[in-house]
């Protein structure tokens, strides 16, 4: 689990990404009744989450230890993992699988690493390669639903972070309707030597 993204993982459990922009409307449970995909699902810190807001939850990771784990979490914080999906594999390839199903979801949640390389797509690098995973997520993703992006990678900037996964949007026809971006926590400090490396929005797409 990455304390830095404690205040993304509340923004899953209240609904309320930022001023004006709730995830769902939803009063009794925030996310009751969506269904999420976290496509680089880790240790699942963002799938229970989303479960114990009420989603339905795939989560998608290329470690089965590291899915195995999140299985554990599910248990530890009482979640029916029944009502839950984990699977295994890599995620372009299966994110291309689940559209030839025709699967759509309410919420993707995309937080990859800045490296990474699998036997079915080869090297992703997210100073290069984060618009072309914004773009396979997008058929997956429903008209008006929301789309989480986040990268640590430290050379990337801002600016043009944003512009990459705006461009996939565009590109793809769609457009941004809301846009929450959240810098890096405060208590991670920021310096010349060390600049700010943590960059995540929220989006809800048309």
């Amino acid at each position: 689990m990455f304390l830095d993204q404690r205040d993304n993982r509340r923004r899953l459990l209240t609904g309320y990404a930022g001023p004006g922009f709730f995830i769902s409307p939803q009063a009794e449970l925030p996310l009751k009744g969506l269904s999420v995909l976290n496509a680089f699902a880790y240790t699942c810190a963002f799938s229970v989450c989303a479960a114990r807001a009420g989603a339905t939850v795939t989560s998608l990771d290329l470690s089965k230890k590291y899915l195995e784990w999140g299985r554990r979490n599910f248990e530890l914080n009482e979640l029916d993992q029944a009502r839950h999906d984990f699977i295994f594999g890599d995620a372009f390839d299966w994110m291309r699988r689940l559209a030839k199903k025709d699967r759509a979801v309410d919420l993707i949640l995309l937080d990859p690493p800045t490296f990474s390389q699998s036997k079915e797509h080869g090297v992703f690098r997210a100073e290069k390669d984060y618009g072309k995973l914004v773009a396979a997520a997008l058929p997956l993703l429903k008209p008006g639903g929301v789309l989480f992006a986040s990268t640590n990678a430290a050379t990337l900037k801002p600016e043009l972070f944003l512009e990459m996964v705006e461009a996939a949007i565009g590109a793809a026809g769609r457009g941004v309707l809301q846009r929450q971006y959240v810098p890096q926590p405060p208590d991670f400090p920021v310096s010349r030597e060390e600049p700010a490396y943590l960059k995540t929005v929220w989006m809800r797409v048309s």
